[in-house]
Formats: structure tokens, C-alpha cells, sequence
């Protein structure tokens, strides 16, 4: 077994430079980053660059962040037109990853990953990850749902480069998830809060108190939840809840996370 790497994780994610950027100097940044992903895509996709034309603008449109209401808006609509693979900016032979929702609603909308996208989402993640409360060395259970959906393989990519031991029980058999806990000793529980609320009415059928294991903070999102939810949750459970935001159609969970 090869030892931990004797780096910090933690370094990595947080230059003070950067997290104390001024405001100048970060929407200088932002306007500099959002031209470059403008110009990519109206280069390499055809679909953006007849919506941009149809809208009588250009990358070259766009001074200043304000221009980009001027742009139009990418929809589910635009992506379940060009199923499977016609948002791509890259050829497929270069992704190393799809995802797909469910198409319970409609056609389902395709999202593919270069593996530069994978190495950016893992270290958006464990940032996430970090923020929540989630330290190197932590046992993470991770109950969100692996496959298609975005949720499992995301925190699980963002706990491991976070330096984390990865639980990838993944959801259902409740009753088992609730004796790894206990067995394992997980320090951070992943979940929908759903399914959370769930893991807390079997493991009191079980009589197991929760709230007397090491838990002590839920990352939780993928579905809409209350305030009213999150206190039961650190109540039942015993720790702080967090929630996790995110899409598929922008990369994934990730976009942001509640902070400690």
C-alpha cells in the first residue's frame, strides 16, 4: 500500500491571491475568461454560432460583462435538438466521459467531458468538498446515486483529490448504508436530503442513534429542500448540513456549496 502524499490537499485549492482577488482584477479576469469561451464556441459549434448570427451579435459584441445580455440564452431545447452529441466543441473521440439526466421529461440532454473537464470538475469539487466542513483523511459515505447522474461520481472524484477515504455505497439498501455508517465510521455523509431523511427513520427503527457517531457534516443537494428540513436533518442526524448546487449542463455538482 503506498503511503498518503505528504502535501497538503488543501494547498491546491486556496491561494489567498486569488480568494482575496479585488473586484477590478476579478471581473478583468471573468471578461477575459467569458471572451475566450465565446470565441471557442462560436468557432466549434455550429448550433452557438447560428443562434449568435440569428442574434446579430459576435464574440467581438461583447466590451464588457454587461454585453452579455446581448447573447442568447442556451436551453434544454437547444440540447434536446441536437441530441445526442451536437454541443460538443470537440470531436467525441476526445471525451472521456458522458452524462445524461433521466429524459423523464423529454429527450435526455447529453453532456460529454474532455478530460481536462473531469480534472477541473474533481478540483471544483473537493473545493466544494472543503467548504462544507470536509477535511484530508475523512471517511466519506457517499449515498449519492453513481451512473449517469452526475451526483455520485462528482463527490466522489472531489472527496479522493481532497485527500478523503471514499465510502461509494451509492443509494438504497438502506439498512445496510446505516451499518456502514456505524461500522466504518464515516465522517461525512453525500446524499439527496431526501434520502438522508430516510438513512434517519431507518437507523431509529434500527435503534441506532446517529447523532453518537463521528458524522458531523452532510453535503446534500441534487433536489430542492427546506430550511425546515435542514434543521431536522443536523437534529436527527447530529451534524451540519450543507447544501451542494449544481447541473449537469454546467458540469455538474459544484457550482457552488454552502460554506463553514
Amino acid at each position: 500500500m503506498n503511503p498518503q502524499p505528504a502535501a497538503d490537499p488543501l494547498t491546491f485549492m486556496f491561494d489567498r491571491g486569488a480568494e482575496c482577488m479585488p473586484r477590478t482584477d476579478l471581473a478583468a479576469l471573468q471578461l477575459s475568461r467569458l471572451k475566450a469561451q465565446l470565441d471557442y464556441a462560436y468557432a466549434k459549434v455550429p448550433h452557438v454560432r447560428a443562434k449568435f448570427d440569428a442574434a446579430g451579435v459576435t464574440p467581438a459584441t461583447l466590451k464588457s460583462l454587461d454585453d452579455i445580455r446581448r447573447f442568447p440564452f442556451t436551453t434544454k431545447t437547444d440540447m434536446r435538438d441536437t441530441y445526442p452529441f451536437g454541443l460538443f466543441a470537440v470531436p467525441r473521440e476526445q471525451v472521456v466521459r458522458l452524462h445524461a439526466s433521466s429524459g423523464t421529461t423529454g429527450k435526455a440532454t447529453v453532456v460529454g467531458y474532455t478530460q481536462a473537464d473531469v480534472d477541473l470538475w474533481t478540483d471544483l469539487m473537493a473545493r466544494c468538498m472543503a467548504c462544507a466542513g470536509a477535511q484530508p483523511r475523512d471517511i466519506v459515505h457517499n449515498a449519492y446515486g453513481y451512473g449517469l447522474f452526475t451526483g455520485g461520481l462528482g463527490a466522489h472524484y472531489g472527496a479522493e483529490r481532497l485527500g478523503c477515504t471514499v465510502v461509494p455505497v451509492s443509494g438504497g439498501m438502506t439498512e445496510r448504508q446505516v451499518t456502514l455508517l456505524q461500522d466504518f465510521g464515516a465522517h461525512v455523509l453525500c446524499a439527496t436530503p431526501s434520502y438522508a431523511l430516510n438513512i434517519a427513520e431507518v437507523a431509529e427503527g434500527m435503534g441506532i442513534d446517529l447523532r453518537k457517531l463521528p458524522l458531523r457534516v452532510g453535503v446534500f443537494g441534487a433536489e430542492p429542500w427546506s430550511d425546515a428540513l435542514r434543521r431536522e436533518l443536523d437534529e436527527r442526524l447530529g451534524i451540519r448540513s450543507v447544501d451542494l448546487y449544481g447541473l449537469s449542463e454546467i458540469i455538474g455538482p459544484g457550482v457552488a456549496c454552502d460554506a463553514t
